[in-house]
Order: C-alpha cells, then sequence, then structure tokens
C-alpha cells in the first residue's frame, strides 16, 4: 500500500489532556484544540515525507522506516523517533515514551499515540479522512 495523500482530521480525543501532559503550553493547546488540522504523506519506497498543517503551524519531517531520524516535535522540540511499518497498512512511530500507531483503512486514517509514563489521561487519538481530489494515494501494484 502506498502511504501518500492528504488527510484532514475530523474528531479527536483527550486532546488537551494528552498536549497539556507532553508539556505544551495552555495558550497554544487552547488555539489548537478546535483545528481540523492536514496531514500530506508523501511516499517513495521506505521513504516518507509527513506535512503536518494545524491552523498556521506546518511541521515537515521526513523518515525512512526502521532508521532513527530527527523529528519535530508537537512543542517545537527536536526528537529522535524511528518509525516501523507494521503489515500493509499501520505506521507505528516510537520516540520520548510514547507509541505513536497510526491505520490506514480506506479512506479513512486512525491514530493513537500513548504515552508510557504520563498518569491519568496518557491518549489521544484521532481520526482523519482522505481528502477528496488529492492525487497519489493508490495501492501499490
Amino acid at each position: 500500500m502506498n502511504f501518500s495523500g492528504k488527510y484532514q482530521v475530523q474528531t479527536q480525543e483527550n486532546y488537551e489532556a494528552f498536549m497539556k501532559a507532553v508539556g505544551m503550553p495552555d495558550d497554544i493547546i487552547q488555539k489548537g484544540k478546535d483545528i481540523k488540522g492536514v496531514s500530506e504523506i508523501v511516499q517513495n519506497g521506505k521513504h516518507f515525507k509527513f506535512i503536518i498543517t494545524a491552523g498556521s503551524k506546518v511541521i515537515q519531517n521526513e523518515f525512512t522506516l526502521g532508521e532513527e531520524c530527527e523529528m519535530e516535535f508537537m512543542t517545537g522540540e527536536k526528537i529522535k523517533a524511528v518509525v516501523q511499518q507494521e503489515g500493509d497498512n499501520k505506521l507505528v512511530t516510537t520516540f520520548k515514551g510514547i507509541k505513536s500507531v497510526t491505520e490506514f483503512n480506506g479512506d479513512t486514517v486512525t491514530s493513537v499515540s500513548l504515552h508510557s509514563q504520563l498518569g491519568g489521561p496518557s491518549t489521544w487519538g484521532w481520526v482523519g479522512r482522505w481528502v477528496v481530489g488529492c492525487q497519489g494515494r493508490h495501492e501499490e501494484q
């Protein structure tokens, strides 16, 4: 499966509690909680480029499956991460005690992030849909 495409967030769960727990300032959390961000994915073999746009904030990260890379975290901090592919439709990212599983099914993407070291609400999940009209998303031949 080729993961290339543009996905827009439809719903989120535990956004505020999770962002607060990972160190996001309250004013930024309040600004971002109702934004329906867009994630654009460009895949070339095992190399990926993710462009995440939430309001005026744009984060761009590139990585190769299975290799450690440096990514920009939501707080603006640079972190070391590794992304693995599981099965045909999942990307699993591990960084800073967080495991994020992103699953692609048809035109729907579901992402759940779990922080292993947090007390209280330690998960954040969102569901997005493929933006109609986006070119590039297809099954590999």
